[in-house]
Formats: C-alpha cells, sequence, structure tokens
C-alpha cells in the first residue's frame, strides 16, 4: 500500500524533455518515406509513448507519496489515461502501416495525431454514458431528499454537457464538404473542440482517481492532533448527521490508534458560527465529544473559522502554539477530503485527512462541486492549457495538409 508524506523531493518530469528531443530528431532523420524508416518510426513512436506512460505513473505515486492533495495528482492519472489511448490508437495504426506500406505512409501519423482525442473521447463513450447516468440517478434521489436547489443539479446539468459535447463533435464531424482548405479549417476546429472536451474528460477521471484514493486512505496511528472540520448544526445546536458522521471517525481513529500504539490524540474542533446557528460549530462537536467520554483536556476549540481554507489556517495556529512538530490528521465527508488536503497544504499545513461515509446519493453531487471548484481555482493553469492546445494543433493540422 502507497502511504501518503513519505517522500521529502517533489517528483519532476523534466526528463521527459530530452527523451522527447531525441524522438522528434530521429523522425526528422530518418523522415523518408521508406518501408524500412517506416517501421523504425512506428517502434520508435509507440516505446516512447509507453515510457511517458510509465513515467507519468512513476510520478503519480511519488506525488502521493510526496503531496497527494496537489493539482498535479490529477494530471498524471488523468492524461496517462490520455496517452494510452494514444498508444493503442498508433498501434493500430503502425500494424496497418507495416502490413499495407503502399497504403498507409508516414504521412499518416500527424493525422494518428489529431485524431487521437476523438478516438479517445469514442473508446471512453461507455464510461461518460454510465457516469451520465449515475448522475442524472443520484441528483434524482438527492432532489427527492433534499429539495429543489441550485446546487442539487450540478450532477444533471454536467451530464446534459458531457452528452451533448460528444453528440456535437461527432455529428460536426461527419457535416463536412467543399474545397481543401475548406475541410482543413473544418479539421482544424473539430480537433479543438475535442481536445478541450477531452481535457475536462481527463480531469475528471483525474478528480475522481484523486477523490477516491484520499477518500479511501487510512492515516497511520500516529498523530498528535486530530483536526475535525465543521459544517452545518441543527437548530437546537446538535450535529447534523454529515457532521455526527465527521465525529464519530475521529473518535474510531483516536480508539484505534489507542489500541495500537497506546497513544492518545487532542481532538481540534474547527468551526465558527454560521448566520442560522445558535452556537459555533466547534462548540457543538466539542460538545459531542465529551458527551461521548473524551476528557475536556484533549480538546483545542476553533471557532473563527467560515470555510474549508481557514479551518486549516486557524487550526495550525492552535496546534503550532502547542506542539510545532506534532503529527496532524483531519477528519470530514469522504467526497471532501482531497480539497480538504489541498486548503491544509495551501497553508503550510502537512495534514494526512480521512473520510466519514455519506449517503450513496449525496457523493455525486458533491464531487461534481469539488470538481468545478478545483478548475476555477486554477484558471490561469487553463487558460495555459488552451492556449497551448490550440496553438499545438494548428501547428500540426498545417503540418499535416502541407
Amino acid at each position: 500500500m502507497i502511504r501518503f508524506d513519505t517522500r521529502n523531493k517533489k517528483p519532476k518530469l523534466y526528463d521527459l524533455l530530452p527523451l522527447t528531443a531525441v524522438v522528434v530528431a530521429l523522425i526528422l532523420l530518418f523522415g523518408r518515406d521508406v518501408p524500412a524508416n517506416q517501421r523504425l518510426i512506428c517502434w520508435v513512436l509507440g516505446a516512447y509513448y509507453a515510457a511517458v506512460i510509465l513515467r507519468l505513473a512513476v510520478a503519480f505515486r511519488g506525488q502521493l507519496q510526496y503531496n497527494p492533495y496537489s493539482y498535479n495528482t490529477i494530471l498524471y492519472s488523468g492524461f496517462a489515461l490520455f496517452l494510452l489511448s494514444v498508444l493503442i490508437t498508433h498501434s493500430v495504426l503502425s500494424f496497418r502501416m507495416l502490413r499495407y506500406p503502399e497504403v498507409y505512409t508516414r504521412n499518416e501519423l500527424p493525422h494518428l495525431v489529431l485524431g487521437s482525442a476523438k478516438n479517445y473521447i469514442l473508446l471512453s463513450s461507455p464510461f461518460l454514458l454510465l457516469f451520465s447516468a449515475a448522475l442524472c440517478v443520484s441528483n434524482i434521489s438527492l432532489i427527492r431528499h433534499e429539495g429543489k436547489r441550485l446546487v442539487n443539479v450540478l450532477g444533471i446539468l454536467l451530464s446534459l454537457l458531457l452528452v451533448a459535447g460528444f453528440v456535437f463533435i461527432y455529428a460536426f464531424d461527419y457535416a463536412v464538404s467543399g474545397s481543401e482548405r475548406q475541410v482543413m479549417i473544418h479539421d482544424l476546429i473539430t480537433n479543438i473542440c475535442a481536445a478541450v472536451y477531452l481535457y475536462f474528460e481527463c480531469m475528471l477521471i483525474g478528480a475522481i482517481i484523486a477523490d477516491v484514493i484520499a477518500a479511501c486512505y487510512e492515516p497511520e496511528p500516529d498523530k498528535d492532533f486530530l483536526i475535525i472540520l465543521g459544517c452545518g448544526i441543527r437548530k437546537d445546536g446538535t450535529p447534523t448527521p454529515l457532521l455526527r458522521g465527521r465525529i464519530d471517525r475521529a473518535l474510531a481513529f483516536a480508539q484505534k490508534q489507542r489500541q495500537q500504539t497506546g497513544k492518545d490524540l487532542t481532538f481540534v474542533t474547527s468551526g465558527g458560527q454560521g448566520p442560522n446557528e445558535v452556537i459555533p460549530e466547534s462548540a457543538c462537536i466539542k460538545r459531542y465529544l465529551i458527551e461521548q467520554g473524551v476528557p475536556e483536556e484533549r480538546i483545542i476549540e476553533e471557532d473563527r473559522s467560515g470555510d474549508t481554507a481557514e479551518n486549516m489556517r486557524f487550526s495550525k495556529e492552535k496546534i503550532q502554539a502547542i506542539d510545532p512538530e506534532g503529527k496532524v490528521a483531519f477528519v470530514t465527508t469522504n467526497y471532501h477530503v482531497f480539497r480538504g488536503g489541498l486548503c491544509a497544504r495551501r497553508v503550510k499545513l502537512r495534514a494526512v485527512g480521512m473520510g466519514s461515509k455519506t449517503k450513496w446519493y449525496f457523493w455525486p453531487n458533491a464531487s461534481v462541486r469539488e470538481f468545478v471548484g478545483l478548475l476555477t481555482e486554477h484558471r490561469l493553469k487553463q487558460g495555459l492549457v488552451f492556449g497551448g492546445l490550440i496553438l499545438f494543433y494548428v501547428l500540426l493540422t498545417l503540418l499535416a495538409y502541407r
């Protein structure tokens, strides 16, 4: 099992740059359209894709060991899946090129790369359709239990966008006629749309992978402090089922640690008082802990925070005032662990999260909210990616149709 926070050095992918340069040089050097060179280029590109996939997998594992709550975790897993599709497509085309060299030439390679996004979308369409259907079902159940609110239909909206985008790309792709220039422009638009769609699909799959790993992880039983992140409480000041699940998860971990190591930990109850709450969430959590037999001296109350980022920042101040070297974990609902870890790392709090269970219909819609929030927080990166995609496809299209 991979353990979090066991590596002090961040994984880098700089070694892919010289490898890419060597591959490009070989393609340029042996670019003549002869059977022997075709075979060489096919083998080189296949080996290159496989090496990059392996490197991304190693980087993904290293990222989990260094900092599992990172945007890189999503990037590495999502694009490893994308390159796997490129490798499959390349392998099929290479087989055809080697068997029928007079039909399939090296001029097909740029078209292969251009069409890889559409191929990936087609291969992943069963997942997309099942995922979209599951989102709709869970959202309908959520609306029935929680009421009609905009945040409760995000999953339905996302599922409609996924299906509509898939239909548009393939319907638009087959509606083309005219001169070579018109066909080239049409293909450019289609491939850019497919690439943008694919980018979000990769991020969605990567986010699901990161969320599941973070939610299922069990921290080492050696913690000094355990932060319990607050959420809404009832009108009478008692915890809601969602909050009670977090507290019970914290109590179960503390008991397990005491049984295995004999070490007690200190609970940090974190959460301020909302406009419709009679007491701070931290006070509600503290009262519940005391009712369950936790001594008051083992509870630290943080009652100023209004969101997850403040939960982590103000809890860190409380912890460091007592023991700056103490080992820290935090508890939240399963779908929120990854985002909670992101907030902790932003305030330089090295804390490992654990998730409490929630109702099945609540997790998918909440995960969509977390995914949208993650993307909006990295708007600059999204802009750079989109700009790079457009530039790449423009240059490659000009090369393919030259």
